[in-house]
């Protein structure tokens, strides 16, 4: 699905470090200029292993300045795209796209709470900026692990002041999810991002409070599992053909180097385009997307290719494609 993205040229002018394992690149692109909206992306081509690849970046602020700006985290368990953009130097090459939005603020609501977990600020904090312009009613609850962790928070102090909250681990402080949900106005919304683990707490817990909805936003990382990335294979018997899977390929990306067509959009968990029907599996399947439900994760019958794997075996799957005849 690559070949359907509008892709462009653009130089990588500055980086800036954050946080000792996350870095600001600030990213020109050299065909025009399309302005980002609060929670926008831009997919950025990577090159692993000599192959390309497509990774997705939240848009750091309203970049007024005709730049795009990305914080990039280097996961020790990375499948190869934040190692290779934190290789880049300044005045490197890079193929971007526009900014796109699966995660897009709403505005006029009665009030907001912004969740973010570790490096989930980076689209938080755009929402946090324009809401404050829009003298919205809002808290932001920022959790990380340690204090030197934290990215983009003396900026959010000055912009926003006492409607950021820190919340960190190392200080053994938790975020109360059922008593913040609680004192939202019943017409509020809420906007979270960050690890798997955060997002199905507040989703579990948003439900249990009998919210609307439509008044929860969220987005993954769209490789956060609950298990560490292994090597996997994936049986296809109607095309008669097996894929090996690394741990640094997601399923989709092996599928589409060998050639195999699968629909895709977001790749990251969200939409659900890419999923694939699972006829057996001899490992236990991490299901890292937030497309299907629980009940649906737990019922095994479907995966999200671009983010979802097979921890201890492999998997036989129906892609659903049919070559003419």
């Amino acid at each position: 699905m690559a070949g359907q993205i509008d892709w462009g040229s653009a130089r990588l002018t500055a980086t800036r470090q954050l946080a000792p394992d996350v870095r600001l690149f600030e990213i020109e692109p050299l065909g025009g200029f399309a302005a980002p909206t609060p929670g926008s992306h831009i997919r950025v081509m990577v090159e692993i292993d000599g192959r390309p690849d497509i990774r997705h970046y939240s848009v750091v602020g309203p970049c007024r300045d005709g730049r795009y700006r990305i914080a990039v985290k280097r996961l020790a368990d990375s499948r190869g795209g934040s190692a290779y953009i934190w290789s880049l130097s300044e005045g490197a090459l890079l193929t971007v796209s526009p900014p796109a939005n699966h995660f897009e603020l709403g505005y006029g609501r009665a009030e907001y709470l912004l969740l973010a977990g570790g490096i989930g600020i980076t689209p938080i904090y755009s929402m946090a900026l324009a809401l404050g312009e829009a003298q919205a009613e809002f808290r932001l609850l920022y959790a990380c692990r340690r204090a030197e962790d934290l990215a983009l928070a003396d900026d959010l102090r000055e912009r926003i002041g006492d409607r950021l909250q820190i919340v960190l681990d190392e200080q053994s402080e938790r975020i109360d999810l059922a008593a913040e949900i609680a004192r939202l106005d019943p017409g509020g919304e809420l906007y979270v991002c960050g690890p798997m683990g955060l997002l199905d707490a507040t989703i579990a817990e948003w439900r249990a409070q009998g919210r609307a909805a439509d008044r929860l936003r969220f987005e993954t990382f769209g490789n956060s599992g609950r298990f560490a990335s292994e090597t996997f294979s994936v049986q296809i018997p109607h095309l008669e053909q097996m894929i090996e899977v690394s741990p640094n390929q997601t399923m989709l990306s092996a599928l589409e180097a060998a050639g195999i067509d699968v629909i895709a959009d977001c790749r990251r968990g969200e939409c659900g385009l890419c999923a694939v029907t699972i006829l057996q599996a001899t490992g236990i399947v991490d299901h890292r997307d937030v497309f299907f439900s629980e009940a649906e994760h737990q019922e095994n019958k479907k995966l999200c290719a671009c983010v979802s794997r097979v921890v201890g075996g492999s998997v036989t799957i129906d892609t659903g494609y049919r070559q003419a005849r």
